[in-house]
Parts: C-alpha cells; structure tokens; sequence
C-alpha cells in the first residue's frame, strides 16, 4: 500500500511564523509560570504582523522584537538570505494584559476535538513509519544547513516522501525535497550536498531499522525539479501560524483535530489536550496494542471530556473517563519544560513540550 508525507524546514515562511509564536510562549512563561496566551503570527514580503492574547500577573520585559531576531538567526534569516530578519517590520497588535492568567487556564477555555495516535514502535517513534522517514530527513537536513556542508544554504524547504508497505517492509520509491539555496551557490554542487545529506540520513535510518529495504539506488530522488530556488521565506511566500497542522501531527494517513499547538500556553486545550490524547494512546499502545487512535471532544467550561472514542485491539490500563478530566490533564504541565533550542519545535516527532510523554 504506498504511503506519503511531506514536512517543511524551519525557513519555509508558516513554519518561522510557528517558531516566532512558540519562542513568544517560552519567553512568556519565564516571567509567569501560571501565563495565558494565544498568539498568531503572520509573514508578507518585510512584513510581519502579530495578534492574539498574552495574559500575566506581572509585566512581561522581554523584546517582541529581540525574540523574532533571534529565531530569524537561529534558522539562517541573516544578512547572506533573501531573507534579513532584521528588517522586518513587526506590527503588534498582541493584547498584552497584567492580570490573573487562572480566568482562562483553569479550566477547558474552548471547545476543541483533538485526536491521538500511537502506532508501529519505538523505531519510528510510534508514528506512521512514512511520517517518521520525512521527519528524520528534515533533521538531517535542518542539521546541516546549521553546521554541516549545507551550512548557510536554505533555510526555507520543503520534504516529499512516497513509499509502499508491504508485508512489514518498507520501500522508499519516491523523495522529492525543493530546497532554497545561496544565488552564488552552484546548482549542481548544491543540490549533490543535498543529495549526500540525504544519502547519510537514509543508511542510518536502514542501519537502524532493516524494515526500510530498498536500495539507495532504487529511490526517485527529485532534488529543486524546477530549477534553483534563491527567494525563500516571506520573499517568495506568504507564511502564518498553524497552517501545517497534518505535518505537525501524524501525517496525511491519520486524522487530526482541528486546534493547532503553536502559540499557546500549555493549558489550552487544544494543545493540552493534543498531547495527553497522544499519551494515552502511547500508552495504550505500550501495554500491547497494535496501534491506539484517540478521538477527544471538549467544551468551553467544562471539567470533563464531551465524548471520547478509543480504536485498538487492547483495552486500555487507564480510565479515560478520568485521564481527560480538564484537572488531571493540568496536573502533567511541567512550565520548566521550556527551555529548548528551534530544532525541537512541534511535532509529535520531536517537541520539547511532549517530550517528557514519550518513552525514549
């Protein structure tokens, strides 16, 4: 059965605007632990515009400006790019509130659906092995734009993946990744490092796991099909928070809710309650299932889940009834949790905030 997913890089124009609006949230917490705060950013051209609502008990100190310039050099926005952070014009429209946070943190704040998935094993981090294989390329290639013979190339990208499941093996056929480089780059040594970056990451993950069995040289590999791309980020493309929920969570074979994470507290719902629904179907899985698919409903002002759906061959050790309790979620926020570099934004895959809930 053939299998696709695609991730993008950290310089592609919805993915800065994801890591601009968590960078905010961790920045946030350091001046109130117990903040509210729902932010959206929004790229156009030199343009970048910010709305939403920050709410703490105190001032928050820190820079919106400082905070955009320093993920925009983190990821490669420099002075070199089509793309200099530091001449962005920031509109900030962010409702900025000295209060008590607890108005809207202490319980479910919006009514949301949210779905977890656990599946395969730890070799593909219990997700969809396809996901996975998209995921591990974007961090080998994320990797070495920073330090490694692709530094100062992208950072804006984008990652295609098609292969088939057969009989508990895994063929790649097809790798398609459109990737921004230097303009005094030559394209054909460009896109060769690239093919050495991906070449590198693909033994590893066979190294790794024998399931992937098909042969490096067997593959489709489409590198920039349509010519160097030189004008990345908001030069070449509009960019917004939450605009890549289907890579941020499963991939394009497992259903999601309709909440993005990015740019909220930890206590939101759609983000609190993302995370516990992958949990449980962790678990779920670790106690022996096959594969766990968590389906959650919740309402504005309500302790308890609406409805919950639960698909797997095992029955769960846990009483979802309880678990999905707005409080018992609450209780596994750790705020100090917060303290990570760009690289470990987001996904299911790879998020600091989540992190503590995986098994590896």
């Amino acid at each position: 059965m053939k299998r696709y997913s695609e991730v993008v890089l950290n310089g592609h124009p919805d993915k800065f605007c994801d890591l601009v609006a968590d960078r905010l949230i961790r920045e946030i917490y350091k001046t109130d632990a117990g903040a509210y705060a729902q932010i959206e950013v929004s790229v156009w051209s030199d343009v970048i515009f910010l709305t939403g609502g920050v709410v703490t008990n105190s001032k928050t100190g820190f820079s919106v400006a400082a905070v955009i310039h320093h993920v925009g050099y983190e990821i490669g926005y420099t002075a070199e790019n089509y793309i200099d952070v530091s001449r962005y014009k920031i509109i900030d429209n962010i409702c900025w509130i000295t209060g008590n946070p607890l108005r809207w943190t202490n319980y479910s704040n919006d009514q949301c659906i949210v779905v977890g998935y656990a599946g395969y094993n730890i070799l593909t981090r219990y997700l969809p092995p396809e996901h996975f294989l998209c995921w591990h390329f974007r961090e080998a290639l994320v990797a070495s734009i920073e330090e490694g013979i692709l530094k100062g190339q992208g950072p804006d990208g984008k990652i295609l993946v098609i292969m088939k499941e057969e009989n508990g093996e895994w063929i790649l056929d097809t790798l398609l990744v459109t990737m921004q480089q230097k303009e005094s780059a030559s394209f054909l040594h460009f896109t060769d490092l690239v093919q050495q970056v991906l070449y590198t990451a693909y033994i590893a993950a066979q190294i790794k796991d024998p399931r992937w069995c098909s042969a490096w040289a067997d593959v489709k590999l489409l590198i920039n099909p349509n010519g160097p791309l030189l004008n990345g980020g908001s030069d070449g493309d509009n960019g917004q928070t939450g605009r890549k929920l289907v890579m941020d969570y499963y991939g394009p074979r497992i259903p999601i809710g309709g909440g993005a994470i990015y740019g909220k507290d930890l206590c939101h719902i759609d983000r609190l309650g993302a995370t516990m629904a992958r949990k449980f179907a962790l678990d779920v899985v670790l106690s022996g299932a096959k594969e766990a698919l968590v389906k959650v409903c919740f309402a504005p002002g309500m302790n308890e889940p609406l409805s919950i759906d639960i698909s797997a061959d095992k029955r769960p050790l846990m009483n979802a009834e309880e678990f999905f309790l707005f409080d018992n979620m609450k209780s596994w926020v750790n705020v100090e949790d917060v303290n990570y570099n760009v690289r470990e934004l987001g996904t299911f895959y790879n998020d600091s905030f989540s992190k503590q809930l995986l098994p590896f």
